[in-house]
């Protein structure tokens, strides 16, 4: 009996670890697979004049930003919506928040130990460059760098002027990203740009 268990057991096991390298190899073929068709989007979506375009036909997401640092040669391709399905192929830019290059507050986040890894670097001063799906330019920097709790809503902005926000778990060497902690990176528009926004609010 015992003999007979054996040779039922050895074809399963065998299935159960083909089957766990199958997942594994799916998991590698996405990583490496997903940003080439990301960046296939949004050169289509450059040619487009703006149009959305979907890295893959399934997908509920697509670019709607590349971000440049130019002092790290950083590139990072911004997608649109922040859930955690999103998040796992780039950073996300939160519907709730201001549409990318307009004025308001824009909000953009990222996983710490993969697209976000960078936001350490970043520090006042810093400039940042983010391409439109029109083509259209828009440079930043960097005004303040801070950690929040989220548990508390707060975050870093003190009127409705011009910002753009990077958002990623916090501390960067955490185990777990389940903690209450996020760090911010703030951000303002190039200063004609800003100054074209106040002049626009006094005449209102």
């Amino acid at each position: 009996m015992p003999r007979q268990l054996a040779l039922l057991a050895t074809p399963l096991l065998l299935a159960i670890s083909l089957q766990q390298f199958g997942v594994a190899a799916l998991i590698q073929a996405k990583a490496w697979l997903a940003p080439i068709l990301v960046e296939r989007a949004w050169r289509e979506s450059l040619a487009a004049g703006g149009q959305p375009v979907k890295p893959w036909p399934w997908a509920d997401t697509w670019p709607v930003a590349q971000l440049f640092v130019p002092s790290l040669g950083v590139y990072r391709y911004i997608l649109r919506g922040d859930s955690g399905h999103v998040l796992a192929f780039g950073p996300g830019h939160d519907e709730g928040s201001a549409a990318l290059g307009t004025d308001g507050v824009a909000v953009v986040g990222g996983h710490r130990d993969t697209h976000f890894t960078f936001l350490r670097e970043l520090g006042q001063g810093d400039s940042i460059e983010l391409q439109l799906p029109d083509g259209r330019r828009e440079y930043y920097r960097v005004v303040e760098t801070v950690v929040v709790d989220s548990t508390r809503g707060l975050l870093p902005i003190s009127d409705q002027a011009p910002q753009l926000l990077l958002i990623t778990c916090y501390p960067f060497t955490a185990i777990s990203e389940a903690g209450p902690l996020r760090y911010v990176v703030r951000m303002v528009p190039n200063t004609d740009r800003l100054m074209r926004w106040q002049q626009n609010r006094a005449r209102a």
